[in-house]
């Protein structure tokens, strides 16, 4: 069979306007991972519409990790076809729209168990749309930015995703959730925390658009769309038979799969696990999403110089090795105090391991095959991702212990670190690529 043709060329860069649009759509998407996925309606899932806690992360947990097991079979598809048709926002648009219908949809859920499986089904189908999204997302920034700034850019993205979690949660929580709202909803049908539902979907829409309008895109190849189809399939296939050759990359996205996992699977029990375990009402955990999202984007933020100063593998060991510490105090403390003060600081290694990783992915990928590499990103996030959800849902629900559930988060994390170690350092820009697969090898 004969190679699919070379992709569109990229962009050769954007301008300022373009990379501070490209970074809001950061603020934009992080609205819903932040009041859907972690510290509301997950929270308000768990304790008001299922039978009880318990049966309620487990629950969570199962559709999280169905719905990451989706994305990890379909990103690299995605990413393979998406490499050959050139652009990628009319990607990121579709599934955008897909997730703000979705999201606004969860409005609609009440505080009853006949709400358990279309809150489910909702949910499960927000966080595919979500996560296809952000591959597409990620997979230009290379194209738009100087490889010597990857890492600033990449972090200040993240931080630009914080701040944007930190003001949707301000809004949420003095407009909608707290005893005085600006916005007075009635309180018997938790109508003032399903509206937080349309708020995140209103959040993400606004605030992706200047992306659409303002940062450049790849151009458009010039063929139809099954030949695409066809000739994405047959790269990703020509890149898994010749997998030796990006041997450094294949080590990198296993470590990643590891610790992309417990950092997965702490966001989405993050709010469940400090209502269960603390006591926390709609209203604590919202005040602590806010705070930990103050630190998290000052952390994003710092460690964007030390990403393009000391490399992105070890930032991100940095950031692995103040996790684990921090997080295992956090699972083994009792008072609330302690666990606020330690929650806050987790959130300082939270956004450079990410950010960073982003970073690595955005050097080491040869240019023709990056969506397909940051697919196969996605799929490093997402292969076992279904695996920590599962595990703290079952650990969950045989022990009655949401701590025990939750320590297997650090299990998750120590593994990606050790693994990550011998991964090689990322090439210094992705137009060397050629070199970082040689000397990987």
């Amino acid at each position: 069979m004969t190679s699919p043709a070379p992709p569109p060329a990229a962009t050769s860069g954007a301008s300022r306007s373009g990379l501070l649009s490209w970074a809001l759509y950061d603020a934009a998407h992080s609205a819903v991972p932040t009041l859907i996925q972690t510290f509301l309606f997950a929270a308000y899932f768990t304790r008001a519409v299922a039978e009880n806690e318990t049966l309620g992360t487990a629950y969570w947990g199962n559709t999280v990790g169905i719905a990451g097991l989706i994305v990890a079979i379909g990103g690299p598809v995605l990413g393979a076809i998406a490499d050959q048709t050139g652009r990628r926002k009319p990607w990121i648009m579709t599934f955008t729209l897909l997730c703000v219908v979705t999201t606004a949809l969860l409005w609609f859920i009440k505080p009853a168990e006949e709400y358990i499986w279309p809150a489910l089904l909702l949910v499960g189908a927000t966080t595919l749309a979500f996560e296809f999204a952000f591959i597409f997302y990620n997979a230009m920034l290379p194209g738009i930015v100087a490889p010597g700034r990857l890492g600033r850019w990449s972090g200040w993205g993240w931080a630009m995703g914080y701040a944007g979690s930190l003001l949707c949660l301000v809004i949420a929580l003095l407009g909608l959730v707290s005893e005085d709202a600006w916005l007075a909803l009635p309180r018997d049908e938790a109508q003032h925390v399903r509206a937080t539902c349309i708020l995140a979907a209103v959040w993400f829409l606004v605030f992706a658009l200047p992306m659409f309008l303002k940062t450049p895109d790849r151009g458009a190849a010039d063929k139809p769309p099954a030949q695409a189809m066809r000739d994405g399939l047959v790269q990703l296939r020509q890149s898994l038979r010749q997998v030796k050759r990006y041997r450094g990359i294949v080590r990198f996205l296993i470590a990643r799969m590891f610790y992309a996992d417990g950092l997965a699977t702490l966001f989405a029990f993050g709010g469940v696990y400090a209502a269960g375990s603390f006591g926390m009402n709609e209203q604590q955990v919202l005040l602590f999403g806010i705070l930990l999202n103050v630190t998290a984007g000052l952390g994003a933020a710092g460690f964007a110089w030390i990403d393009d100063w000391l490399g992105s593998k070890r930032t991100i060991l940095l950031s692995l090795a103040g996790l684990i510490v921090t997080a295992t105090l956090v699972l083994l403390v009792q008072s609330q105090l302690l666990f606020w003060v330690l929650g806050m600081t987790l959130g300082l290694f939270v956004g450079p391991a990410q950010a960073a990783s982003r970073t690595y992915m955005g050097h080491a990928a040869p240019e023709a095959l990056r969506t397909e590499m940051f697919g196969l990103l996605a799929l490093s996030g997402k292969v076992t991702a279904f695996a920590g959800p599962l595990l703290v849902g079952w650990v969950t629900l045989l022990t009655q212990s949401q701590r025990i559930g939750m320590s297997t988060i650090v299990v998750f994390i120590a593994i990606g670190f050790v693994l990550m170690l011998r991964v090689p350092p990322a090439a210094s820009s992705a137009g060397s690529s050629e070199q970082f697969r040689v000397t990987s090898s």
